[in-house]
């Protein structure tokens, strides 16, 4: 499995770096060019490894704006590309179980890094589509379990990532591993304070359900004592049925707002608002500036949530 594969490689490369007594990092170009270069998987990641490494990482996303991490395939070039990176932070999230492989063998000598290493990840809960399991997104673990990708919506669970991104970097850049440290205890409080100020936004919303076309806010749902109801789950649309049911659950649970996302129709989260009398906003989890748009998500839950 790619996750493996990555904590593997990380030990091996950290400890083969230690054992050189890490060395001194030789420059690469001029001053004004990044020590080193670095490919993840969405942008949200961009800007973890960014908040650590600022000017000395050169950061490639390979599910750019605007497209979907369950859909994607790399271009070309991002395979290209790859030959030049220095390091991978993998995420979880459904191409890399495809392309991984691929990925690596684009650039042998890649450091390979799973950033969901410790990280408990949530189960993926089907819906009765009557689909196979193999038709959802997640990864499957040697059980076949299927588990929820969207480990970056829940600041304590950044923390980790971002633990993982730091070592990573310190190993294979020693002449900055200081400015690193710096960096992460840095952005460490920025995620607590985060944090805290979700869960007091949070912290008296009644009822504690949200409908969500996609399910990508069930990390997020689990951190804030709120419970996450998909309409769809693995690109099945639910049947007549199921979607009666959502729509008598978001009655009895006066739920008015269906959130949505901008990768995705919202043809049925519509039709959904206007059985409800309600209607559908879009919040975007992969939004750039992760730590802004997570606080505006929670305002807009704040304020929409139990409205009558």
């Amino acid at each position: 499995m790619p996750h493996r594969i990555g904590r593997m490689a990380l030990v091996v490369v950290c400890v083969g770096l230690l054992l050189a007594g890490c060395g001194s990092s030789s420059p690469k170009g001029e001053p004004s060019e990044a020590d080193l270069r670095v490919t993840v998987s969405i942008v949200p990641q961009a800007y973890f490894v960014e908040r650590i490494g600022g000017d000395h990482v050169a950061v490639q996303v390979m599910v750019e704006p605007g497209q979907s991490p369950h859909t994607y395939e790399p271009k070309p070039e991002q395979l290209v590309a790859l030959s030049q990176s220095d390091a991978y932070f993998s995420i979880g999230v459904s191409f890399e179980d495809a392309w991984m492989e691929r990925i690596a063998a684009a650039n042998p000598t890649m450091l390979l890094v799973d950033t969901t290493a410790g990280i408990q990840r949530r189960s993926i809960e089907a819906h009765e589509h009557g689909e196979d399991k193999d038709q959802h997104e997640g990864e499957a673990d040697e059980s076949g379990e299927l588990f929820d990708p969207h480990i970056w919506l829940a600041p304590r669970l950044v923390k980790v990532q971002v633990g993982h991104i730091a070592a990573a970097l310190a190993a294979l850049d020693p002449d900055h591993a200081s400015i690193y440290e710096e960096n992460l205890a840095a952005f460490e409080a920025e995620i607590d304070a985060l944090d805290a100020e979700i869960d007091a936004q949070l912290a008296d919303v009644t009822p504690a359900k949200f409908l969500v076309f996609h399910p990508s806010w069930g990390y997020f749902a689990d951190a804030y004592g709120l419970e996450q109801v998909a309409i769809e789950v693995g690109g099945q649309e639910p049947s007549a049925a199921e979607l009666s049911q959502l729509i008598t659950l978001a009655r009895t649970e006066r739920i008015r707002v269906v959130f949505a996302q901008p990768e995705f129709s919202t043809r049925t989260a519509d039709v959904i608002a206007d059985e409800i009398g309600g209607r559908v906003l879009l919040i975007d989890p992969l939004a750039r500036d992760w730590g802004e748009n997570l606080r505006n998500v929670a305002q807009t839950m704040a304020e929409v949530l139990g409205e009558e």
